[in-house]
């Protein structure tokens, strides 16, 4: 159940990392969050039970920086629970996501909540470049538009998980989307649902890891995704729903091999 009376703390960002057996990247991951301009901040990192030295390793870093809250979950459940285990424990304003093994340019949240309060918008993102596991990069800007709605998304999954800053005083106190696949685009579809707008900087704040076949695999799980999303979840006709699809097929070449 959804406490919808929750205070949040105004001004503060709680940064939403799930973890699972990321003991490779976890560290600059972390250190990305902890090296952020934008100091008013706590760093929810929520383990789904890895395996390998994931913990230990944000353990450390607990005990010299008291802004990082560690939790261990009961059982391994998903990115998803985790995420929306940290959203429980989380207290700020503000909620950003960054995935374990993402890294945070310095200015990236500074930028992000000075454009929140400027426009008065209370969802941002950011553009994004593409690293392999050795942090060089293997995919130029990702470009965004500065502003986007509910029906521009619909066929564009331009919104990158690692980018997200969201306003809780204003759409309040959500979770993300259980599906069993596209849970971020879900989520992000049903907070603009209302007519909610978000707003972009298209400036590379994020470089998102990517493995060496993340470009090329699982495009047909990704067009299953969407149309169980908008068919099930958002109930648009499967007629519009086919038009957005081949949409988004043509933006995605666009996105990842132009």
């Amino acid at each position: 159940m959804i406490d919808s009376q929750r205070d949040f703390i105004k001004g503060l960002v709680s940064v939403i990392i799930p973890v699972y057996n990321a003991e490779k990247y976890i560290s600059g991951t972390i250190e990305s969050a902890l090296k952020q301009s934008y100091t008013n901040i706590e760093i929810i990192l929520v383990d789904d039970r890895s395996d390998d030295s994931s913990g230990d390793i944000i353990k450390k870093y607990q005990t010299s920086d008291n802004r990082i809250v560690y939790h261990l979950q009961e059982k391994n459940m998903g990115a998803g629970y985790a995420r929306n285990k940290a959203l429980e424990l989380a207290k700020g304003q503000y909620v950003a996501f960054l995935d374990s093994d993402d890294l945070w340019k310095p200015k990236k949240l500074e930028l992000q909540i000075e454009l929140m309060k400027k426009t008065g918008l209370p969802f941002s993102y950011a553009a994004i470049d593409m690293i392999d596991g050795a942090n060089k990069r293997i995919k130029e800007k990702r470009h965004v538009k500065t502003r986007i709605n509910y029906d521009f998304l619909l066929s564009n999954t331009m919104i990158a998980t690692s980018s997200v800053v969201i306003d809780r005083c204003v759409l309040g106190d959500f979770r993300m989307h259980l599906r069993r696949g596209g849970q971020d685009y879900a989520t992000w579809l049903r907070l603009l649902r209302g007519g909610t707008v978000a707003c972009g900087i298209n400036r590379v704040l994020v470089h998102y890891r990517v493995s060496g076949n993340s470009l090329s695999s699982n495009k047909l799980d990704s067009i299953r995704q969407i149309w169980e999303i908008q068919t099930c979840d958002e109930g648009i006709n499967k007629v519009k729903v086919a038009l957005n699809i081949f949409r988004w097929c043509c933006n995605s070449v666009k996105k990842y091999f132009l």
